[in-house]
């Protein structure tokens, strides 16, 4: 059986028609299949259009990018790439730790320094830490110290100082001081913890303390009288002082004041009482700050006398001298 088939002008334009929607079909579908990858490593961005399944891997290595033996990627180098994906690689970094009086080095992707720690099997105890742990991640030629915490329990004995305790006493003069009770220092134990870093002292601390002893107050009666009887005068005053007198008689000089030696006329150190006060002194009588003497320093005053036998005689005693109003 034999068949004629006559090839005319729409048999081959239909044929054409058919076979470019085929081929545009096929490409849709295959496009569908397209998936675009990126690979950053060391500073470069590479783009690449795949069509079948790979892992990182094999194309890593098709780009000639070689890895390391700390080196990773992101995802891992075993993973199946089928979709979009970036990849990252991750150089590894050398540091150093220093722990214990060690120096241990380390190659490591960056992390943590509490990761890099963990990493070189250095454990850190409860009160450790890292010196400076601001720098995330690590980066290369990093030296990260390790600070050991140690603490430490001593007794230490101290002191505790008594307070003073001032009372008026209308028997006594204004300026004039009688100690009633001496005071007595207290004392008490403390626990003290001692905080060490790489076995320094680095801070105390007082945790607890047990009294031994209580202080006992220093009692001081300070007198508020401003006026005496002696000799058979009321002497009024402002203030009293309890001091060291001694004797001088004439030396051929005037005094501090430019005035000539003479009874009533003392020394005195002027920072205590001022030259030209108005005094009354126990024993001599009422005097003037007139003069002053090298000797003549805080609580202690010179009497004017006429004669050296008059200075013998008054020798060196203990007066009160009262400072007039």
């Amino acid at each position: 059986m034999k068949f004629n088939f006559t090839w005319d002008k729409n048999h081959i334009v239909g044929i054409a028609v058919i076979t470019t929607l085929s081929v545009w079909a096929l490409c849709c579908v295959l496009c569908s299949f397209v998936f675009l990858v990126q690979i950053q490593a060391d500073g470069k961005t590479i783009k690449q259009s795949r069509l079948l399944p790979t892992t990182v891997g094999a194309l890593l290595e098709k780009q000639g990018i070689t890895l390391g033996k700390h080196d990773a990627t992101e995802p891992s180098v075993d993973a199946v790439i089928k979709e979009d994906v970036t990849i990252s690689v991750i150089r590894a970094v050398e540091v150093q730790i220093v722990a214990d009086g060690n120096t241990i080095p380390l190659t490591t992707v960056p992390v943590s320094q509490a990761e890099a720690v963990t990493k070189a099997g250095i454990q850190l105890g409860e009160k450790d830490f890292i010196q400076d742990e601001t720098i995330f991640p690590v980066v290369e030629g990093q030296t990260i110290h390790v600070v050991r915490v140690t603490e430490q329990y001593e007794q230490e004995q101290r002191e505790i100082p008594f307070t003073t305790q001032r009372r008026l006493d209308s028997t006594l003069e204004r300026g004039i001081t009688r100690t009633l009770q001496q005071g007595v220092v207290g004392q008490a134990t403390d626990t003290v913890a001692i905080t060490y870093y790489d076995g320094q002292e680095v801070n105390r601390r007082v945790v607890s303390s047990e009294i031994i002893q209580e202080p006992q107050p220093c009692i001081v009666a300070e007198g508020n009288l401003t006026n005496v009887s002696r000799g058979g005068q009321r002497i009024v005053f402002r203030h009293a002082y309890e001091m060291e007198a001694s004797a001088y008689t004439y030396s051929g000089n005037r005094t501090a004041t430019g005035k000539h030696p003479a009874v009533g006329l003392i020394a005195v150190d002027p920072s205590v009482i001022p030259l030209g006060t108005q005094l009354y002194v126990e024993g001599y009588g009422y005097a003037v700050a007139a003069d002053t003497g090298g000797a003549i320093k805080g609580h202690k005053v010179d009497l004017f006398f006429e004669s050296v036998s008059e200075c013998m005689n008054w020798g060196k005693r203990k007066v009160k001298v009262y400072v007039l109003d």
